[in-house]
Protein backbone atom coordinates (compact mmCIF):
# COMPACT_ATOMS: atom_id res chain seq x y z
CA UNK A 1 0.00 0.00 0.00
CA UNK A 2 1.64 3.54 -1.20
CA UNK A 3 0.69 6.29 1.31
CA UNK A 4 0.41 9.79 -0.62
CA UNK A 5 2.00 13.27 0.98
CA UNK A 6 -1.34 15.14 0.48
CA UNK A 7 -1.69 16.84 3.62
CA UNK A 8 1.83 16.42 4.77
CA UNK A 9 3.09 18.46 1.75
CA UNK A 10 0.78 20.77 1.21
CA UNK A 11 1.82 21.85 4.84
CA UNK A 12 5.40 22.10 4.19
CA UNK A 13 4.33 24.24 1.05
CA UNK A 14 2.27 26.20 2.87
CA UNK A 15 5.48 27.25 5.69
CA UNK A 16 7.41 28.23 3.23
CA UNK A 17 4.44 30.27 1.26
CA UNK A 18 3.85 31.75 4.52
CA UNK A 19 7.23 32.55 5.29
CA UNK A 20 8.12 34.32 1.83
CA UNK A 21 4.51 36.37 1.50
CA UNK A 22 5.48 39.34 -0.15
CA UNK A 23 8.68 38.62 -1.69
CA UNK A 24 8.85 40.26 -5.12
CA UNK A 25 7.49 38.53 -7.96
CA UNK A 26 7.25 34.56 -8.12
CA UNK A 27 8.90 34.53 -5.06
CA UNK A 28 5.90 34.53 -2.91
CA UNK A 29 3.76 32.95 -4.79
CA UNK A 30 5.31 29.58 -6.26
CA UNK A 31 6.99 26.75 -4.19
CA UNK A 32 10.11 26.22 -5.82
CA UNK A 33 11.06 29.75 -6.43
CA UNK A 34 9.58 31.04 -2.61
CA UNK A 35 12.05 27.73 -1.09
CA UNK A 36 15.03 29.18 -2.80
CA UNK A 37 14.13 32.49 -1.90
CA UNK A 38 13.56 31.06 1.66
CA UNK A 39 17.12 29.40 1.98
CA UNK A 40 18.99 32.73 0.71
CA UNK A 41 16.52 34.78 2.93
CA UNK A 42 17.86 32.53 5.83
CA UNK A 43 21.03 33.03 5.02
CA UNK A 44 21.09 36.72 4.59
CA UNK A 45 19.42 36.90 8.60
CA UNK A 46 22.65 34.83 9.34
CA UNK A 47 24.79 37.61 7.86
CA UNK A 48 22.88 40.28 9.23
CA UNK A 49 22.94 38.90 12.63
CA UNK A 50 26.82 39.01 12.91
CA UNK A 51 27.18 42.30 10.78
CA UNK A 52 24.75 44.19 13.11
CA UNK A 53 27.20 43.33 16.18
CA UNK A 54 30.40 44.67 13.40
CA UNK A 55 28.25 48.22 12.59
CA UNK A 56 26.97 48.85 16.53
CA UNK A 57 30.65 48.74 17.66
CA UNK A 58 31.38 50.81 14.63
CA UNK A 59 29.22 53.28 15.13
CA UNK A 60 29.84 53.48 19.21
CA UNK A 61 33.47 54.20 18.57
CA UNK A 62 32.48 57.08 16.00
CA UNK A 63 30.16 58.45 18.80
CA UNK A 64 32.87 58.37 21.65
CA UNK A 65 35.43 59.64 18.55
CA UNK A 66 33.10 62.44 18.05
CA UNK A 67 32.64 63.41 22.01
CA UNK A 68 36.52 63.64 22.29
CA UNK A 69 37.49 65.76 19.56
CA UNK A 70 36.44 69.34 21.35
CA UNK A 71 38.23 68.14 24.39
CA UNK A 72 41.87 67.90 22.00
CA UNK A 73 41.86 63.70 22.63
CA UNK A 74 42.28 61.29 20.37
CA UNK A 75 40.18 57.69 20.73
CA UNK A 76 43.60 55.57 20.71
CA UNK A 77 44.58 57.67 23.49
CA UNK A 78 41.72 57.38 25.64
CA UNK A 79 41.12 53.92 25.19
CA UNK A 80 45.01 53.61 26.47
CA UNK A 81 43.84 55.88 28.94
CA UNK A 82 41.08 54.15 30.72
CA UNK A 83 43.10 50.51 30.79
CA UNK A 84 45.48 52.71 32.47
CA UNK A 85 43.58 54.19 34.76
CA UNK A 86 41.84 50.46 35.08
CA UNK A 87 38.09 51.85 34.23
CA UNK A 88 36.08 49.20 32.75
CA UNK A 89 33.58 50.80 30.75
CA UNK A 90 32.64 49.09 27.04
CA UNK A 91 32.23 50.85 24.39
CA UNK A 92 28.52 50.94 24.41
CA UNK A 93 28.57 52.24 27.51
CA UNK A 94 30.95 55.18 26.98
CA UNK A 95 29.20 55.88 23.66
CA UNK A 96 25.60 56.57 25.62
CA UNK A 97 27.18 58.54 28.56
CA UNK A 98 29.05 60.81 25.46
CA UNK A 99 25.66 61.24 23.71
CA UNK A 100 23.26 61.25 26.70
CA UNK A 101 25.51 62.98 29.33
CA UNK A 102 28.30 64.78 28.17
CA UNK A 103 29.11 65.87 31.56
CA UNK A 104 29.91 62.36 33.31
CA UNK A 105 31.75 61.43 29.89
CA UNK A 106 33.91 64.68 30.38
CA UNK A 107 34.79 63.57 34.11
CA UNK A 108 35.88 60.24 32.81
CA UNK A 109 37.94 61.54 30.19
CA UNK A 110 39.89 63.61 32.41
CA UNK A 111 40.52 60.39 34.41
CA UNK A 112 42.23 59.15 31.51
CA UNK A 113 44.19 62.15 30.72
CA UNK A 114 45.55 62.06 34.74
CA UNK A 115 47.13 58.80 33.94
CA UNK A 116 48.14 58.65 30.79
Amino acid sequence: MRVKTGFTRRHRHQKVLQRTKGFWMTRGRLYKVSKEADLHAGQYAFIGRKRRKRDLRQLWITRINAALTPQKVSYSQFIDGLKKAKIELNRKVLADLAVSHPETFKAVVEKTKTKA
